[in-house]
């Protein structure tokens, strides 16, 4: 089977990039026989040297470009494509009207897809209802990564075909190490309280640093990582003001000691590194309606002690005690809670275990396996069903 993937694609410097190429990579673990080739979506002004599996390319905010794919596709011999959605990916903004390319692609491919949608408002504004229902009726399969998505799918955008929920994929992950990798980043003697991802004001990273000065008070070794850099599209508009104001935020509460910085774009295996030296994760996010999070997922995976707010997704995978749930916006709560972990060892490895156990069934290799069957039964023009293992249909 031949499969066009189109999405942003490495080494462009982005979320759903770096998911679809993890995708791709557990599709053929799954079935190495599947032919893998990618349209990679290029942000406006953009120049990158891509892997040979990139045969297309779309010029992000240019309708006439997602067309012109949409048939190269079509005239090509893909048997099934793969798209990966998000609004800013898809279209634009002109005078508070959005422009949907999503629907243009749609309209010019002639090849059956499946559209995994990576964000679902619970309150949608009329022109994201519209992008929504056009998706799923041009699309041969809808996909969410969560129960929530999909009932928000039928419920709010009065979707009628039945939305198929794959979680978000992570890394196959063994939870040991943590002395070893303290020693190599010279943290052996600090409890280690981390959030990674790209940088920028919706994480409510300031959250976490207002709430240090109680934590440090209970635990005088404690040290919280910011691993990541700044949002490239942030970087652009207002530099590094976010980062700044972090920095200018621990030096008022006074834990300018306790605040690093990994200013870097790492690769998969150094965030690994960072998470297995982890003793506590936080997602602090400020989004209620949030319906995936890629870095809380990579947490779930390497087994941590997870503290977040109660957006949509932690509220989905963090259920039967498998974290803790704070209030958005409430660094009282967040110090309250990373302290209650590092102060209670049973109840950390307890967090730990579940956390573990549930994020052994969503590694991609198995992710992988489920996308494919359900690629499958598209190609071969079946009911939207997939009898692979932790797949649900709402």
């Amino acid at each position: 089977m031949r499969v066009a993937f189109v999405s942003s694609a490495v080494p462009r410097r982005c979320g759903i990039a770096t998911f679809t190429s993890d995708l791709a990579a557990g599709v053929r673990a799954a079935d190495p026989s599947v032919r893998v080739q990618f349209a990679a979506i290029d942000e406006p002004f953009a120049a990158r040297t891509y892997a040979a599996d990139v045969s297309w390319r779309i010029a992000q905010e240019d309708a006439t470009a997602y067309a012109a794919v949409g048939r190269a596709i079509s005239r090509s011999a893909v048997d099934v494509v793969n798209l990966q959605h998000e609004f800013g990916l898809y279209g634009v903004w002109h005078d508070g009207r959005y422009d949907d390319h999503l629907r243009v692609f749609l309209d010019a491919c002639t090849r059956p897809t499946v559209t995994t949608l990576h964000t679902v408002p619970p309150v949608p504004e009329p022109w994201m209802l519209t992008s929504i229902r056009d998706a799923a009726d041009r699309s041969a399969a809808i996909v969410v990564m969560s129960a929530t998505g999909a009932r928000l799918l039928q419920e709010v955008y009065g979707i009628s075909k039945i939305p198929v929920v794959i979680e978000h994929g992570m890394p196959v992950i063994a939870p040991h190490g943590r002395r070893r990798l303290k020693r190599a980043l010279a943290m052996e003697d600090r409890s280690v309280i981390s959030t990674f991802g790209l940088v920028d004001p919706r994480k409510g990273l300031e959250y976490v640093v207002e709430a240090l000065p109680e934590i440090v008070a209970r635990h005088p070794r404690a040290l919280y990582l910011v691993i990541g850099q700044t949002h490239p599209e942030l970087l652009k508009r207002q530099g590094e003001a976010y980062r700044n104001s972090l920095i200018d935020t621990a030096r008022r509460v006074g834990v300018t000691e306790q605040l690093r910085f990994v200013n870097e774009y790492l690769t998969q295996r150094e965030i690994v590194e960072y998470l297995l030296a982890s003793d506590v994760y936080v997602t602090p996010y400020l989004d209620p309606g949030q319906i995936t999070s890629g870095t809380l997922a990579y947490a779930l995976g390497a087994g941590k002690a997870i503290v977040s707010t109660p957006y949509l997704h932690a509220r989905d995978v963090l259920a039967d005690d498998r974290g803790i749930l704070v209030p958005f916006r409430d660094a009282p709560a967040i110090a309250a809670a990373v302290s209650g972990i590092l102060q209670d060892p049973l109840h950390k490895r307890d967090l730990e275990g579940r956390a573990y156990e549930y994020g052994r069934a969503t590694t991609w290799p198995e992710i992988g396996a489920q996308v494919l069957a359900l690629m499958r039964h598209v190609v071969a023009g079946g009911e939207q069903e997939v009898a692979a293992a932790h797949v649900l249909i709402a």
